[in-house]
């Protein structure tokens, strides 16, 4: 493999190598976020606390991976992105051992601080390297698999953490998470090369240039503001969908593994056929074709009674089919709306809104679903009509997002490459 990837073509077995290392680590991020939420009822029963308080767990982890992702976007591209990433993969592991090892709501709260301020620029670094390696012809089938993270997560990462906590406490899904994250970041030692092309261009501006080099673009904004209302559009509903089906669709607990699994497996499968059809005709027009279709499953899971699992099973898969699948066209737009040499700091940033939109969601749900005398929760429905609002409003603002990054790819062959 070359010295400095960034700056060198991969055949294509070193780029699978590159990505599934990277898929990895994104996997143990993932992973660490997701976990949390299935939880959501054995929590809420252990403490006595309500969806408000359950709902400021997760978006602490966002909110504090917002503001690490602003204090990154400083000095992100003046240091190699393979000593980067691990760096914050030690932190990651040191912040979900303290959530392993919190004695109450005040510690957990303290701890999902911190792992969001690591994990969140993590998420920012795998994705600032596919693009660095990635021909943007290619590159939401990159996407695609990176984020299929998010289906392995679903697929066995959050069954297995199900698992550890009915055999062993909540908290051992974080402390198995962690050692888990060690194993990965000894691989990765090995598989990630030198990433560091960018990285005199970095360090000759100041930092105050630098800020400038990323916020000072309109184009850049634009993708701000389209990655804010995505994230709005799904993470409005994601953090209650468990509660919800426990509480209201009379799904068991033990039950919730197969909801994520089920729509898991589909999604490793789909999430790559929307990459591929994405880099085939255009990542805006794909991306608007499966937001559209999004919204139907959307109203569905934030609408159902009492249902067999069978049918919930139905309805949840087309969900994690459609939500998570906009993800691998977006993401290759966003990462083509900026140059490489600030693609580091533009990511972190990109990250920080993508972190912040996701946390503002998760309060907002947090405000509108309450609940009722009998235990069931109230407003999931008005939450499926704003997460479709979002949707809408993240379609418009795709269009108006400018790829400025549009290398010919060196395997696929030249021409035109639709945006």
């Amino acid at each position: 493999m070359p010295a400095d990837t960034s700056a060198a073509a991969l055949t294509r077995r070193q780029e699978l190598s590159l990505l599934a290392a990277l898929t990895a680590v994104h996997f143990a991020h993932i992973v660490d976020f997701m976990i949390l939420m299935p939880l959501g009822p054995q929590l809420m029963r252990l403490w006595g606390i309500g969806p408000d308080a359950f709902g400021l767990l997760v978006s602490s982890y966002t909110f504090a991976a917002a503001a690490s992702g602003v204090a990154a976007m400083f000095v992100v591209d003046r240091i190699d992105r393979k000593h980067a990433l691990l760096g914050l993969t030690g932190g990651f592991v040191l912040a979900t051992v303290l959530c392993g090892l919190a004695t109450g709501y005040e510690t957990l709260l303290a701890a999902r601080l911190l792992a969001g301020a690591f994990g969140g620029v993590m998420g920012a670094i795998v994705l600032a390297i596919v693009a660095d390696v990635v021909p943007y012809a290619r590159r939401a089938r990159a996407n695609a698999l990176v984020a299929s993270a998010f289906s392995l997560s679903a697929v066995l990462g959050v069954p297995a953490g199900l698992w550890l906590a009915a055999a062993g406490g909540w908290r051992t899904p974080f402390l198995a998470l962690a050692a888990f994250t060690v194993v990965v970041a000894l691989v990765a030692t090995r598989l990630l090369p030198p990433l560091a092309a960018h990285v005199n261009a970095g360090r000759a501006r100041s930092p105050l240039a630098q800020l400038r080099a990323v916020v000072g673009v309109a184009n850049h904004w634009r993708a701000f503001s389209f990655i804010l209302a995505l994230m709005m559009a799904g993470f409005t509903v994601i953090p209650f969908i468990a509660a919800y089906l426990v509480a209201n669709v009379a799904v068991h607990e033990d039950e919730l593994a197969l909801v994520y699994m089920a729509g898991g497996v589909a999604t490793l499968v789909t999430a790559q056929v929307i990459g591929r059809l994405a880099d085939r005709y255009g990542k805006k027009r794909v991306f608007t074709i499966v937001a559209l279709a999004s919204t139907g499953p959307i109203l569905l899971v934030t609408h159902l009674p009492a249902l067999p699992l069978g049918a919930v099973l139905a309805v949840s898969t087309l969900f994690f089919i459609l939500v998570p699948g906009r993800f691998g066209p977006a993401m290759a737009l966003v990462s083509g709306s900026a140059e490489p040499r600030v693609r580091g700091s533009f990511m972190s940033l990109n990250a920080a809104m993508m972190q912040m939109g996701s946390g503002i969601a998760a309060s907002v749900s947090g405000a509108v679903v309450s609940r009722s005398r009998d235990g069931t929760l109230a407003g999931f429905g008005h939450i499926g009509w704003i997460a479709v609002g979002f949707t809408l409003l993240a379609i418009v603002l795709a269009w108006r997002v400018r790829v400025v990054d549009r290398r010919v790819p060196d395997l696929a062959g030249a021409g035109k490459v639709p945006e």
